[in-house]
């Protein structure tokens, strides 16, 4: 790093050969200066490079399948012939042990006394000549007769007769038998045959289809560009001029920029820091060098603290160039934990507000 030269003039300090060092002419005392070399003014141009050519890929686009489940019949559906035998009850059945034969007894025939009265001549009637009429004035015997009609009964003789009153017979006296029982085993049910049905069974398979044959795609992968940026002289510079500046500006002055942590992105609010402090100042100043310097607390490991102190620096460079301010005049340092502003050095115990003293951003103008 190039040495600042911080001229103040001290208990009447003479300066009798400024010119010889290349010191300012005609300092003041008390005041503080900067050399500024007239710095070569470059034109940033951006310039966009093929790094790749356009090509073509062909591509192999595999077949499709699907798998698909299928529910087959591994078994068909049957009969089965079931016999159920037949089922027995006991009944009791009842017989005659011994019978015995009847007993006859005869009874003869009975007779009656009567009597029967047998017509022996029949009832008659016949004609008969009657006895002349007294007043008959005929001469002739028959003449003044009559004929009568007459009835005759019939003649009966009773004879005495017997009369069967009961013929013989036969009585029967039937003889007494003895029972007893005996128990035998029916058929209840007749066996049978019963038809069950055996369903058929079925499985599920899984098999692949072909829904797409394998076909070849063509794809052009484009061509490829970066951008390159280069800095093109402009101004041709060299001339070293002495510019007056304040003492204060001299020495590190704290940006105070809250960086998230292990984050070396500047947010907006640390954006708009560096617009209202860094950014008059270097136009108030043209042609004056900045120092950004960047440092860590001593916790964590010292390589990743340099490390984060130098891209945090950095950022802060990177945005003042794109602001558009010369990157020759910028100086971008990172010290880690190598700067301590106080005890807290690896092992000791600090409060976190004495941590966050060692953990800053600051800046200071130096010699061109």
């Amino acid at each position: 790093m190039k040495k600042i030269l911080l001229l103040c003039s001290v208990f009447g300090l003479v300066f009798a050969s400024a010119n010889a060092q290349d010191l300012p002419a005609n300092p003041e005392p008390g005041k503080c200066y900067v050399r500024c070399t007239t710095p070569d003014i470059y034109e940033t141009q951006t310039v966009q490079i093929q790094k790749t050519p356009a090509y073509k890929v062909l591509k192999t686009v595999p077949a499709q399948y699907e798998t698909q489940t299928e529910r087959v019949l591994v078994k068909e559906a049957s009969k089965r012939l079931k016999v159920i035998p037949a089922t027995y009850k006991t009944e009791t059945v009842s017989y005659v042990k011994s019978t015995s034969g009847s007993s006859l007894r005869i009874i003869p025939a009975s007779f009656a006394n009567g009597s029967e009265t047998i017509e022996t001549k029949s009832a008659y009637a016949q004609w008969e000549l009657g006895a002349p009429a007294p007043d008959c004035e005929s001469s002739n015997p028959d003449d003044c007769r009559y004929w009568c009609y007459k009835g005759y009964p019939a003649e009966y003789q009773t004879v005495s007769i017997r009369t069967l009153a009961a013929d013989a017979s036969v009585q029967s006296t039937p003889g007494r038998s003895k029972d007893a029982t005996y128990t035998k085993r029916v058929v209840d049910q007749p066996a049978r045959v019963v038809e069950e049905e055996i369903p058929a069974e079925y499985a599920n398979i899984t098999k692949t289809i072909l829904t797409k044959d394998a076909t070849t795609t063509e794809e052009v992968v484009p061509a490829t560009y970066t951008t390159v940026s280069k800095e093109v002289l402009k101004q041709k510079g060299g001339l070293t001029t002495w510019r007056e500046v304040e003492c204060a500006l001299v020495e590190y002055q704290a940006l105070p920029i809250n960086w998230n942590t292990n984050s070396a992105t500047l947010t907006s609010a640390a954006k708009n820091i560096i617009d209202t402090r860094l950014l008059p100042l270097l136009a108030q100043n043209p042609g004056v060098k900045l120092e950004i310097a960047s440092h860590t607390d001593s916790r964590g490991n010292a390589t990743s603290n340099q490390d984060l102190s130098e891209r945090r620096a950095q950022s802060v460079a990177n945005y003042l160039i794109s602001k558009g301010i010369n990157n020759s005049l910028l100086v971008a340092n990172g010290f880690g934990e190598r700067r301590l502003k106080n005890r807290c050095s690896d092992g000791v115990s600090c409060t976190e507000r004495e941590h966050a003293a060692n953990r800053r951003t600051e800046f200071r103008l130096i010699n061109n």
